[in-house]
């Protein structure tokens, strides 16, 4: 499929080949700093636009037609594969996601389903609409959620602070913590497969609370499933590594063979992709909170970041993180314009 894509840079840089320029996507891209967004969610709630196809390819588009970025990333949540095995899930104004039936003891996790893929069917239908829609233009990236990260939510019934209660679980009963990060890795896969087979032209594995962790539980409850994860998709299709954190974990992601390994913005880039295998192209770096700023100071980090990577290939330009709901739009698309104008 890559070689139909009319912009194949992500791909190319995915790879490690050269390109002319850093491509450019944005995590959260599609989301609440934009007021087209906001003009869908408000007839709609979150999980109705992640499992309408024709929503999602709505908002999946947005940064496509008014940002004009290199990648498309589908639009759907990490939780969706948590609440096919079970979990009551259910998304609350100004708190983030609840899980009204957490998972705390082994009877909870043995209702957990591995059998679920069917109740993703809505995800694949998505990825199918996005692809006519985007004919060709830039590669559509899929994703999921790493199983550490789905672990956390799962037992702690929503977003932490502490991870209080994932941590008591990894400590006290490491054997049920493993038995059910089995039970999400093996959905996981199953659920990437269906991504790949659908059309997707990568794939991101977001392990968004990693840093959580120490560099010991990160090996045992995080790293080990992302590797096994990584071993058991069909890699026909770059495959990105991500996890806050990144800048300490990035040595040992680098084991699970990803084709890119996203950086959060406390590390040098430059410094990181040179301790790395080569073949392991870096995404990222930029702090989100500079898109905040006036926007000569926008350029000028960015171009310093640029500078820096100059000479390296396999650079994929974003955030270190996802971009905030109150970042003006028009700082975003002034970002934007910035990379697509650099030359190397």
């Amino acid at each position: 499929m890559n070689q139909l894509l009319q912009n194949d840079l992500l791909i190319k840089a995915a790879l490690s080949q050269s390109t002319e320029r850093p491509p450019v996507w944005m995590m959260r891209q599609a989301g609440r700093f934009m007021p087209q967004y906001w003009e869908i969610k408000n007839k709609y709630n979150f999980l109705e636009m992640c499992k309408t196809p024709e929503i999602a390819a709505d908002v999946t588009m947005l940064p496509v037609d008014l940002l004009d970025i290199d990648a498309a990333i589908l639009f759907s949540d990490i939780l969706v594969t948590a609440e096919a095995m079970g979990g009551d899930l259910s998304f609350e104004q100004g708190v983030g996601p609840r899980f009204s039936n957490p998972v705390r003891s082994q009877s909870d996790a043995d209702k957990l389903q591995v059998d679920c893929l069917d109740r993703l069917q809505y995800v694949a239908d998505a990825i199918k609409v996005i692809q006519q829609r985007l004919s060709g233009r830039i590669p559509l990236i899929g994703f999921a959620g790493a199983p550490f990260t789905i672990l956390s939510y799962l037992v702690e019934g929503g977003s932490s602070k502490d991870f209080k209660r994932t941590k008591l679980l990894l400590n006290n009963e490491p054997q049920l913590a493993h038995y059910i990060l089995q039970k999400i890795a093996d959905v996981t896969i199953q659920y990437l497969n269906m991504q790949i087979d659908a059309g997707v032209n990568a794939v991101q594995l977001f392990d968004s609370w990693a840093l959580a962790l120490s560099w010991n539980d990160y090996r045992d409850f995080s790293h080990y499933y992302n590797k096994y994860i990584l071993a058991g998709i069909r890699r026909t299709v770059p495959v990105i590594s991500f996890c806050k954190g990144s800048s300490v974990f990035a040595p040992m992601m680098a084991e699970a063979h990803p084709d890119v390994i996203s950086i959060d913005w406390n590390a040098d880039l430059k410094n990181i992709k040179q301790t790395l295998p080569e073949g392991i192209a870096v995404q990222g770096n930029l702090d989100p909170f500079v898109l905040y700023a006036n926007k000569p100071v926008i350029k000028e980090k960015i171009l310093q970041l640029f500078e820096r990577m100059r000479g390296e290939s396999g650079f994929i330009f974003n955030l270190g993180h996802g971009i905030m709901p109150d970042i003006p739009f028009d700082n975003v698309k002034y970002a934007i314009d910035v990379v697509k104008e650099f030359r190397y």
